[in-house]
């Protein structure tokens, strides 16, 4: 399976942050989530999945349990299962992310 270039794409959603997806099978999923000033994804976890985040455009904060971090282009985050994890894009700008998790829940 080939995929275009990323660009053509994402979307985004005046409303909410939104989800692209790439991939998806029973044993994992990738997604783009598109995320414009002020969107995040709430905070949650999952007891048996382990979700990484790389950042492709923009800048965003990951939060991983108790921690917050502000994200760069090119550098990623790893929520092991059972940790409470999410993004939140406090910059002017858009931002996207490519997202993976296993198992797919």
């Amino acid at each position: 399976m080939y995929l275009p270039n990323y660009r053509t794409l994402v979307q985004f959603s005046n409303e909410k942050m939104a989800k692209v997806n790439l991939f998806e099978s029973h044993r994992m999923f990738a997604d783009f989530y598109c995320l414009r000033p002020g969107q995040s994804q709430k905070t949650h976890s999952h007891a048996d999945n382990d979700k990484i985040y790389f950042l492709l455009e923009g800048e965003c904060v990951c939060i991983l349990g108790e921690q917050e971090r502000v994200l760069l282009p090119g550098e990623s985050c790893v929520a092991p299962a059972g940790v409470p994890h999410g993004v939140r894009n406090d910059s002017e700008g858009e931002i996207v992310l490519l997202v993976m998790m296993a198992p797919r829940p």
